[in-house]
C-alpha cells in the first residue's frame, strides 16, 4: 500500500506555521501515544527549528501504559520534554501548564529582571491530523471553541484561543507530510484514524494488524480471535474470523471486505485492549 496525500490546505498551513513560529513562546507538539514515533511528523522539526517545544503523548489510555512510560524516558534522554495525557476524559492536562511553565522559567526570569512583567505563555498546538488538537484545546478552555470530530483535517485554519489567565493557545490545521517513506508508519497511521479510510485499502491494513498482534499482542489475538498466528494463506485466517463472529454475505459466503472492516474496528475501538504500535526497541536504532 502507498499512501501519498498532501492537500493543498496542508501546504498552506506549514506556511503558516512558519510565519507564526515568532509569535509564540512555546511548540505544544501533540503526538499519538499510540504511535509516539509514526505520528511525528519529521517536517515539524525543519519547521520549528530550535524553538521551545513540549511533546504531548495524546490518547495515553488507549496506548500500553508500559510502552507508553518508556517513549517518555526515550524523549527525554534525547532532550525533550514530554507529558502523557488523555484529552478526551481531561486528565493529565494540569502537567501541560506546568511543564510549559517550566521550559520557559529561564526566559520569564530574563524578563524579570529586565522589568518586564511576564504575560500569559503563547503557546502553538502543531500534529499530525486526528491527534486531538481540538479536544485538547477544548479541554484546556474548558469550552468548545474549536472543531472537534473522528474524521481528520476537521481544523482547516489558525485560531488563537485564551486558556484563563495564564495561556494562549493557537491552533493549526494538521500537517501530514507528502510521502511515507516507510510503508508501515503509513499503515500505523491508518489503523489509528489519521488517514482517511476512503484512501486506503482496508484488507491490507487489517492483515498488516493481524500480523502485527501475532508478533507483538499474540495473546490478545487468541482471546479475540482464538487464533495464535496468521495463516500464510490469509484467506484461511479471514475464514476463520468470518466464521467465528459470522460475517456472511447475503449468500452465506464469508464477506472478506466486512471481516477487513471487522478487524480494523476492533482495534480502533480497544476491543484487543491497550495497544502501542511503536515499539521503543524495534525503531530507536533505525530513527
Amino acid at each position: 500500500m502507498t499512501i501519498q496525500w498532501f492537500p493543498g490546505h496542508m501546504a498552506k498551513a506549514r506556511r503558516e506555521v512558519t510565519e507564526k513560529l515568532k509569535l509564540v513562546d512555546i511548540i505544544f507538539e501533540l503526538i499519538d501515544a499510540r504511535l509516539p514515533l509514526s505520528s511525528r511528523n519529521p517536517m515539524i522539526d525543519e519547521v520549528i527549528g530550535q524553538k521551545t517545544r513540549l511533546l504531548i503523548l495524546n490518547k495515553a489510555d488507549m496506548a500500553d501504559d508500559f510502552e507508553t512510560k518508556k517513549w517518555i524516558r526515550y524523549f527525554e534522554d534525547h532532550g525533550h520534554r514530554a507529558v502523557a495525557i488523555n484529552s478526551f476524559e481531561g486528565r493529565g492536562l494540569q502537567q501541560v501548564t506546568n511543564a510549559a511553565k517550566e521550559l520557559l522559567a529561564e526566559k520569564w526570569e530574563r524578563m524579570r529582571s529586565r522589568g518586564i512583567k511576564p504575560r500569559a505563555i503563547r503557546a502553538m498546538i502543531v500534529g499530525i491530523p486526528n491527534v486531538g488538537k481540538s479536544t485538547l484545546i477544548n479541554r484546556l478552555a474548558k469550552k468548545n471553541l474549536a472543531k472537534t470530530g473522528n474524521t481528520p483535517g476537521i481544523t482547516k485554519a489558525q485560531q488563537w484561543i485564551k486558556v484563563e489567565k495564564e495561556l494562549d493557545l493557537l491552533d493549526t490545521p494538521g500537517i501530514l507530510w507528502p510521502k511515507f517513506e516507510d510503508q508501515s508508519v503509513g499503515y500505523k497511521l491508518a489503523l489509528t484514524g489519521a488517514i482517511k479510510d476512503t484512501i486506503i485499502n482496508m484488507e491490507d491494513l487489517a492483515v498488516y494488524g493481524l500480523h502485527f498482534l501475532a508478533e507483538n499482542y499474540p495473546k490478545r489475538l487468541e482471546e479475540r480471535y482464538k487464533i495464535t498466528e496468521v495463516d500464510e494463506e490469509l484467506v484461511k485466517t479471514f475464514d476463520h474470523i468470518g466464521k467465528l463472529r459470522r460475517v456472511f454475505s447475503g449468500g452465506g459466503e464469508i464477506d472478506y471486505e466486512k471481516v477487513a472492516e471487522l478487524i480494523v474496528r476492533d482495534i480502533r475501538g480497544q476491543h484487543l485492549g491497550k495497544l502501542t504500535f511503536d515499539i521503543v526497541e524495534e525503531l530507536v536504532s533505525t530513527s
